[in-house]
């Protein structure tokens, strides 16, 4: 029994993480991310995501009429994420959600393929 998910050609689907980066749709990227069904881009931030502020969203706020849910790749263990910078990411619109990488791009994927409009924005483990 086949249990890949189906997935629309063309669809960015994550394959794989590590300290250093990740391969997507059969192209490594080095250092964080930002993954949508359409594409993947190279995240500048500035820092780590204990320093995560509204201004490291911005590619994604300004996108945000074209997504659900934004899944926030922590590194390797889940962090806390502030609801001082949650509620000001929701008031621009953008709802997201705090996993630890592995699970963000695990869930991404399943979103993904089920048609639901993700972005992951993710950290290296």
């Amino acid at each position: 029994m086949d249990v890949t998910p189906l997935v629309p050609e063309g669809r960015q689907i994550i394959q794989g993480y590590s300290a250093g980066g990740f391969k997507v749709s059969g192209k490594p990227y080095e250092g964080p991310i930002i993954v949508t069904p359409t594409g993947t881009m190279p995240w500048s931030i500035n820092g780590s995501f204990s320093t995560l502020g509204e201004n490291d969203f911005e590619t994604l706020a300004a996108n945000a009429n074209d997504l659900d849910v934004v899944l926030l790749g922590s590194g390797a263990k889940g962090e806390f994420f502030p609801p001082a910078l949650r509620a000001a990411l929701k008031n621009r619109g953008l709802v997201v959600e705090t996993m630890d990488t592995g699970a963000a791009c695990r869930t991404y994927n399943v979103l993904m393929a089920e048609g639901r409009r993700v972005a992951a924005a993710l950290l290296p483990v």
